[in-house]
């Protein structure tokens, strides 16, 4: 039988229509023709996918840029050489790290366009208390290598349920997924109106500022609203944090577009509020976690007789113990003390670092998206877990 020759039968008429398919028949015919057992395709399958979500990435900085006074961007490749794996505007990666002879990893959003898959860009923010961010901004240099997770990620842009008229709220460095949003857009060069709302604390520390007011100037469906909370004397824009009446006053309509948020937990927390008072259903929302609470102290449920600064003592069923701060994380601590557990979005959502609690109490804060079953037998998400008394976990 001659696979050019092969008909399809009438009621694959409309499957005939996407693109591959008859490729695919033919192939099918090719093979049953030749008396194959498959043997040859073993693998493939596993091949293709570990190509397109691979579970560790080997990656090497080729670029430093400076964005601001406390933001540079890390430009990595791929140390094969190799393209990169595909990723949706939004995602993030995973990058391991050792830091003062503790291995860690933090999530951070990809702010390149992925239309361009020769390298990812990481935007780092440098925070006062940071860990990572102040290793990552002031002390890795060009040439130096690193692991990271493959893309990961829902906080990005669905064309089938999110519509054509999109608005982001960002603080500080919740700009990343934003940017890379926005530019697979222009890439494409789709017809969606996309409106930034932008809050920053200082005004010369505006991540991407010449970038987005140059678009703004030059689009028309790209709308930026820039807020300051702390200006100078000399500062001419919007001051203050987004309010209700400042999203009324620039959102007409607000409950038919589709809205992304990302930045600091609080301002993650207002901007829910506000458009809850505006009547925006939660399915219109998307929220991007930027990891656990600095202050879980001040969250709904927190025990009042437990301090943030009170000590408490670890133990790790088969593996020691050590002490650590309440208001510390635990996988933190996990990992400042040699231990380790898989993690990604240190965010409470996606459930890779859980551990077992076998005794005592730990506050899990409103973000820790922890199942039914998980609850009832004693599993937590470590990332977001805080030990407000003796505790003995199972890793």
């Amino acid at each position: 039988m001659s696979a050019k020759n092969i008909t399809i039968p009438q009621n694959e008429n409309i499957l005939n229509q996407v693109a591959g398919f008859r490729d695919a028949i033919n192939k099918k015919h090719e093979l049953e023709a030749s008396g194959t057992d498959f043997t040859e395709q073993r693998g493939q399958v596993r091949k293709s996918v570990e190509g397109l979500h691979p579970k560790r990435l080997n990656l090497r900085v080729s670029e430093i840029v400076t964005d601001t006074r406390s933001t540079k961007t890390l430009r990595l490749v791929s140390t094969d050489g190799r393209r990169l794996p595909p990723f949706q505007a939004g995602q993030y990666v995973n990058l391991f790290v050792t830091v003062q002879g503790t291995a860690t990893a933090r999530p951070y959003a990809i702010s390149s366009s992925p239309s361009n898959l020769e390298y990812y860009d990481l935007t780092v923010k440098k925070l006062d208390t940071g860990f990572v961010s102040i290793y990552l901004v002031d002390e890795v240099t060009v040439g130096q290598e690193f692991q990271s997770t493959g893309p990961m990620g829902t906080f990005h842009y669905n064309p089938l349920f999110h519509g054509d008229d999109l608005v982001f709220l960002a603080g500080g460095s919740g700009i990343a997924p934003a940017i890379s949003m926005l530019r697979i857009i222009l890439d494409r060069k789709q017809s969606l109106r996309f409106h930034f709302v932008y809050n920053n604390s200082l005004e010369d520390d505006v991540i991407f500022a010449q970038e987005l007011r140059a678009i703004a100037a030059e689009h028309d469906n790209f709308t930026l609203t820039e807020l300051v909370s702390r200006p100078t004397s000399q500062y001419e824009g919007l001051r203050g944090h987004v309010s209700l009446e400042l999203l009324q006053e620039l959102l007409p309509n607000a409950e038919r577009k589709m809205y992304y948020i990302c930045g600091p937990t609080p301002f993650n927390d207002h901007c829910l509020a506000l458009l809850a008072q505006m009547n925006v259903r939660s399915r219109r929302i998307l929220v991007e976690g930027n990891g656990p609470p600095r202050n879980p102290d001040e969250l709904p449920g927190w025990p009042a007789e437990a301090s943030v600064k009170d000590t408490v003592n670890i133990s790790v069923r088969g593996g020691g113990e050590f002490t650590a701060t309440v208001g510390e994380p635990l996988l933190n601590s996990l990992e400042r003390n040699g231990y380790g557990t898989e993690n990604a979005c240190r965010s409470g959502e996606c459930s890779l670092c859980r551990v077992k609690v076998r005794s005592g109490k730990v506050y899990n804060p409103p973000e820790a998206l922890i199942r039914k079953s998980d609850k009832r037998f004693g599993w937590v998400h470590s990332c977001v877990a805080f030990p407000v008394s003796d505790v003995e976990i199972q890793i």
